[in-house]
């Protein structure tokens, strides 16, 4: 049976890793053009002959139109997934069931061999999360949580990442386009962020880079189909390349399929139990 370790456990309750900075945007100045007249005298006579140089025709600015993605909307979501761990030495596999209540709290129960391995919670401002196998328990913040990780994370960002929304919502992205994919460019301090937009007006695949430490991370949402007139990307495939304390690139593969995924409108339960004895450490 697989063993869920420390490190790993972190890592799979929150599934979803995004870079995050903050940083001062440099503005790029504006530039005023100049038209330039030749003046020319000639040579027998006392006449001042302007000459104007030929002015190309100048091709209208085409801006690509603002690109909204499709957000999905819910009041609480209830899942089951499969959860496919890969590196270079080993592979293991994970039943993983989630419960939301939107803006609020996400809800993770793991198991192995269907024996619950670990159970966590995410509320708007901590992380708890209980490792059953282990006899673990931690209550951290999203800043002590991000520095285990290495990578500085919110519940908003989970959130949006888990039900397939952009991550960043902002309006001066920079727009490309690229065949029937439209790509949202943006930046955020060190961070550069492209957002894959697809015809559906969904976000389909997502690249993060953080130009200092050249971590990337790639995510891409396959499987699209429509619950309560909303689509939901069913399968969902994260790439993450880290370099660890020796400067050595660590690639980690995370596959997610969904089997069951419900939008619904009735309140859900989020089992969380800690046993007394850790509570008082």
């Amino acid at each position: 049976m697989p063993h869920l370790s420390h490190g790993k456990n972190i890592l799979l309750v929150v599934l979803f890793i995004l870079f995050q900075s903050c940083g001062k945007k440099i503005g790029t100045p504006s530039v005023e053009t100049v038209a330039v007249i030749d003046t020319i005298i000639a040579k027998d006579t006392t006449t001042l002959i302007e000459i104007k140089p030929a002015v190309e025709e100048v091709q209208p600015i085409v801006e690509e139109p603002k690109v909204h993605t499709e957000d999905l909307n819910f009041n609480y979501i209830k899942a089951k997934s499969k959860v496919l761990w890969k590196t270079n030495s080993n592979s293991d596999t994970y039943t993983v069931d989630i419960r939301m209540k939107k803006d609020s709290l996400i809800w993770m129960n793991i198991s192995v061999s269907m024996i619950t391995g670990a159970t966590g919670i995410f509320s708007k401002d901590r992380v708890q999360f209980f490792h059953k196998i282990n006899n673990e328990y931690f209550n951290l913040t999203y800043d002590s949580l991000s520095t285990k990780m290495g990578f500085k994370i919110n519940y908003e960002i989970l959130q949006s990442l888990i039900v397939g929304n952009q991550p960043f919502k902002k309006n001066n992205s920079r727009v490309i386009r690229e065949n029937e994919n439209y790509i949202l460019k943006q930046d955020e301090g060190r961070i550069q962020i492209d957002n894959y937009v697809g015809p559906n007006r969904k976000l389909k695949k997502l690249l993060v880079n953080d130009g200092p430490t050249e971590n990337k991370l790639t995510l891409d949402y396959e499987d699209f189909a429509t619950i309560n007139q909303f689509l939901f990307p069913f399968s969902s495939q994260i790439t993450l390349d880290v370099k660890d304390k020796d400067n050595k690139v660590v690639k980690t593969l995370i596959s997610i399929k969904y089997s069951k995924v419900e939008l619904l409108d009735s309140p859900l339960e989020f089992p969380f139990k800690v046993p007394a004895k850790y509570l008082n450490k």
